[in-house]
């Protein structure tokens, strides 16, 4: 029969600074192990199934005497259950890491589908823009949240104080929200249904963005007042006004004149060529120029060592509010009235990108030429799947005669608050 240790004290346990194992007494098995450091901690010496095994049971003076003894009972009573404490623990460690490694917050998941959109995209802008949105919009509500715990509530809260006033913004941050839980989801940081999902969720509590939208499209002039309005901007100095002029000439995107580069306009082809990383639907675009998009960038001075058509004052891109502030300085100029507004949106002023859909409407209304050129002069994306696989051209010389007679419709002199006469020609079918 073993020697039974003999019972010490909690006074005698503090004497106790040899390195090695000391048997304490009160449990059979206990000691206190003594490091050659100094550092001390309880070891239960006990056998479990056939195999002699140390059970860990804290540090000395942190664990007293008496604390050991009762965690050393608690121990050999769970081993004549059947349980080994040791590899219990060790289950309980390893599901404790897979939890913190499951355990990620918003912005961290954020910040990974950010980085794979960095890593996906050609144009830098578009992944700009979904950690600006985010980070503006999401992060302040649902950032530090664990993405396990998120729900519907929690992307209402995100959504709702701007949805009616800023739809197609919040409409993207919520898509963008979307796949930052899906992203969770399939890496295993959460589960169930993604609670930023439109269909079948949060249509049922917020309004859908088509209603709310009124004001989604950008004011714009009607064309039967182009034309006297080009005669106001044409009396405009400055560069901002003849970015303006060859926006309103080409019907492009502000952004893709403000960033337009010397190196993309062949002169004597009379053509301007987008490069797809410019262009939003990231397929390169062939603009034909007219005349007097010829002649206005004829007459504009090449800066040295600057590429761009347009740079603003200091040399990079103008900002899009230079453009703004042209139509405003001549809105304010106009006598009381008569200022360049749409009247379909309550007489809101108009925008350069307006300017777009004041060509698409005399385009559709004043010619006869293919709805699919105008759509190809507009540089819009083809929905129809089918119809897009058997488009091969871009229609360029049909176009070459359609961006000619949108120059000619501007040129021309509306009568003093009459409309101007339309510009009708049979399209052939080439």
């Amino acid at each position: 029969m073993p020697k039974k240790a003999k019972e010490l004290s909690a006074t005698e346990v503090r004497r106790l600074t040899a390195p090695g194992f000391h048997a304490v007494g009160g449990v059979a098995g206990l000691h206190l192990t003594v490091s050659i450091t100094g550092a001390r901690s309880w070891i239960l010496r006990t056998k479990i199934g056939d195999r002699r095994r140390d059970v860990g049971l804290g540090g000395f003076p942190d664990v007293t005497l008496a604390m050991a003894r009762e965690a050393a009972r608690e121990a050999k009573a769970r081993i004549k259950e059947g349980i080994d404490p040791v590899a219990e623990r060790k289950e309980s460690r390893s599901r404790l890491l897979a939890q913190q490694v499951r355990e990620i917050t918003f912005d961290q998941a954020a910040a990974q589908v950010v980085a794979k959109k960095q890593s996906e995209s050609s144009n830098p802008k578009h992944a700009a823009q979904w950690e600006s949105t985010l980070k503006t919009y999401a992060s302040p509500v649902l950032g530090k949240m664990a993405v396990r715990d998120i729900e519907i509530a929690h992307v209402i809260k995100v959504l709702r104080p701007h949805w009616e006033s800023r739809t197609e913004t919040m409409t993207r941050v919520r898509q963008r929200i979307e796949a930052v839980l899906a992203w969770a989801t399939v890496n295993g940081h959460r589960s169930g249904d993604n609670p930023a999902r439109w269909k079948g969720n949060l249509d049922a509590v917020l309004p859908a963005p088509a209603k709310v939208a009124k004001s989604k499209n950008h004011a714009a002039l009607p064309y039967t007042r182009a034309a006297e309005f080009m005669a106001d901007l044409r009396r405009r100095d400055g560069l901002a006004a003849r970015a303006l002029e060859f926006a309103i000439l080409t019907a492009a995107r502000s952004g893709e004149i403000r960033g337009a580069t010397w190196q993309e306009i062949d002169l004597a082809a009379k053509i301007w060529i987008v490069p797809a990383g410019r262009m939003k639907s990231a397929k390169e675009h062939r603009v034909p120029l007219s005349g007097r998009a010829i002649e206005l960038l004829e007459s504009l001075p090449r800066m040295q060592d600057n590429p761009l058509v347009f740079p603003a004052p200091r040399g990079g891109q103008m900002s899009d509010a230079t453009l703004a502030a042209v139509i405003k300085r001549i809105n304010e100029a106009q006598p009381e009235g008569q200022a360049y507004v749409d009247p379909r949106q309550g007489d809101r002023p108009i925008t350069a990108h307006g300017f777009r859909s004041t060509f698409r409407d005399w385009a559709g209304e004043c010619t006869a030429y293919p709805g699919e050129a105008i759509e190809q002069a507009l540089a819009h994306t083809i929905r129809n799947a089918a119809e897009a696989a058997y488009r091969r051209g871009d229609m360029l010389d049909k176009r070459r005669r359609l961006m000619a007679d949108w120059s000619d419709y501007l040129a021309s002199q509306a009568p003093q608050g009459g409309a101007v006469t339309p510009i009708r020609k049979e399209a052939d079918n080439g």
